[in-house]
């Protein structure tokens, strides 16, 4: 898969969206929590490399805003309402976590200076060695807007069997139904 290309931004946010209150915050948090360390793990045993950085908590301080971001909304808002809030907090993530990353840059580059031209600098070129950072912003956008996309659709098709079954059941209960002058 492409950098920041990840089905995250559209599950904490739908997490937030579909899962009941309590669930929405544990359930996605925890299950990120456990395969980052379950990867740090593989990383530190398998190549000795510590994958684990201390900005990565800012990912963490974002998926919550998402999933807050996502309580906005009902599972009754319309496709298009939630793919776009879906797509709005993949920009977020994006805006925020390469903001931090600019403010905490632990790299000697004389281009990333603490002023606005360093800042979009940061978000459009990025670090020299590493992808730039407009493809993170669009892989991030595109995965954003596919995932979110993607749940979204199925819940909504879900939902609609489910409201097409009960009509169904509710028709032929009403047709089991005699009535008394029938049996008289």
């Amino acid at each position: 898969m492409p950098p920041n290309f990840s089905a995250v931004y559209g599950l904490v946010f739908c997490a937030g969206v579909y899962f009941p209150r309590k669930l929405a915050w544990w359930l996605p948090l925890a299950t990120l929590a456990l395969t980052d360390v379950a990867i740090n793990l593989y990383y530190l045993l398998a190549h000795g490399i510590n994958a684990f950085q201390v900005f990565q908590l800012m990912n963490y301080a974002v998926y919550v805003g998402l999933i807050w971001f996502g309580q906005r909304f009902n599972r009754r808002s319309s496709f298009a309402s939630l793919l776009g809030g879906g797509l709005v907090g993949a920009v977020a993530f994006y805006l925020i976590t390469n903001t931090a990353s600019w403010l905490l840059n632990p790299f000697n580059n004389p281009e990333y200076t603490k002023t606005f031209a360093g800042w979009l600098i940061a978000l459009t070129k990025g670090t020299a060695g590493w992808p730039h950072t407009w493809e993170l912003f669009r892989n991030t956008f595109l995965s954003g807007g596919l995932f979110t996309g993607l749940f979204v659709g199925a819940m909504k098709l879900s939902e609609a069997a489910e409201s097409a079954d009960e009509e169904d059941e509710a028709e032929a209960d009403a047709d089991e139904v005699v009535p008394e002058e029938a049996n008289a």
